[in-house]
């Protein structure tokens, strides 16, 4: 294969912002996408009806909070939020990055 094949993200660039949200797609695989997202505050309750969605903890961690638990997912972590579930996120700390895989596309509908 050719060199021009591959693409190699750096994670530090992608992460390296000071809003106190951002989320954005980093790669494409096959018919998913990963997104890196990084917190300083939390992130509205909301579930996605049509995707599952994965979290990979890297930097600081991440609350993720359903209607009956809040899971702590430090960083090296990772969980799958199935579809439907109602969920939203919170930075452990001053400031979260995490990575999140869900099929491209996929809706976000928020809720209360």
């Amino acid at each position: 294969m050719e060199n021009s094949c591959f693409e190699v993200i750096s994670l530090a660039a992608e992460s390296a912002t000071s809003e106190p949200y951002n989320n954005h797609p980093i790669a494409a695989v096959n018919d998913h996408e990963v997104r890196i997202s990084v917190m300083t505050e939390s992130y509205h309750w909301h579930c996605h009806p049509d995707s599952d969605e994965s979290f990979l903890a890297l930097e600081g961690g991440l609350f993720i909070d359903f209607d009956d638990r809040t899971i702590e997912l430090l960083p090296g972590h990772l969980i799958i939020v199935r579809r439907g579930v109602r969920h939203r996120t919170r930075p452990i700390g001053a400031r979260s990055v995490n990575l999140t895989f869900e099929r491209a596309g996929a809706r976000s509908e928020p809720l209360p």
